[in-house]
This record gives structure tokens, C-alpha cells and sequence, in this order.
């Protein structure tokens, strides 16, 4: 975990869907072990390997896989421009949406939008907001993507 902000970051070299498996399976452990511990039950151990946070972190920059604009606005069907173009750029790299970078978000890009929300188990609806970005932008630039 990141000390200031207690947010889990990925080990270099380490798959982001590995640490969301991980998160998951620690998850569920705690969530069959905290009944437990109430009743007197002897507790349960569960078996994780701890991630190291990253050297480095990435940025939106000369060092962002695409390079369209750094604007982040709200995106949705009938949107155009720049900002759209990074995002299908982003939608592209983070799970091989195969998507024309042509700036305009019409309905084969609302669909890639939502499979990359749902792999990503974030908030399903298709649009690209403020939490869409920040998981776009960080999957689109973590080693070994395409993830989904």
C-alpha cells in the first residue's frame, strides 16, 4: 500500500489483472474470516504475496503511450475531437479494442467503453468520466497490456 493515500500498486512486471485477482481472493478470505472471529472459531489464514509499489509512476506526457491531448472531459456517444481520439488510443492499448482513432465517440466506441468498464469492475454506463479516465490512462500505460 502507497502511505499517503493506503491505494495498492502493481509490482513491476506484475499483470494488473494478478492484483485484481489477488484483491479479490483477499476480499472473500476476510469476508469468510470476520464471521468467524465472533463466534469464537479458530481464525483462518489466508495465503498472499505482497506487492511492492513501482519505482516510478506514469504520466500523462512524452512518456503516455498516446499522445491525442492531456484534456480528460466528459466523453459520450456524439462527443468528438482530440479528447475522444486519446480516448480510443487508451481503449485501444488497455485491451485491444481495435478502434479507429477518428475523434468521434458513436456506438462502436460506447461498446468498447463498456467491456473495458467491466473488465476493469468499475461503474458500467458506457461514458467516460472522471474514474473511467483515471482507470484508462493507467491500464492503457501498465506493462503487459492489452489486459482483457
Amino acid at each position: 500500500m502507497h502511505p499517503s493515500c493506503g491505494k495498492e500498486r502493481m509490482e513491476e512486471g506484475q499483470s494488473l489483472l494478478e492484483v485484481i485477482s489477488m484483491r479479490r481472493m483477499l476480499t472473500a478470505a476476510a469476508a469468510l474470516a470476520l464471521p468467524l472471529a465472533f463466534v469464537g472459531a479458530p481464525a483462518v489464514a489466508a495465503t498472499y504475496e505482497v506487492v511492492t509499489p513501482p519505482t516510478s509512476v506514469m504520466t500523462v506526457g512524452p512518456d503516455d503511450v498516446c499522445n491525442y491531448t492531456d484534456s480528460r472531459p466528459t466523453l459520450h456517444v456524439g462527443s468528438s475531437g482530440s479528447a475522444v481520439r486519446q480516448a480510443q488510443c487508451y481503449l485501444n492499448q488497455a485491451i485491444g479494442a481495435d478502434l479507429d482513432e477518428d475523434g468521434d465517440f458513436g456506438r462502436v466506441t460506447q461498446a468498447a467503453t463498456k467491456d473495458f468498464q467491466r473488465c476493469a469492475d468499475i461503474v458500467v454506463d458506457g461514458i467516460i468520466g472522471a474514474q473511467t479516465w483515471s482507470f484508462l490512462s493507467f491500464w492503457a500505460n501498465a506493462p503487459g497490456a492489452p489486459f482483457c
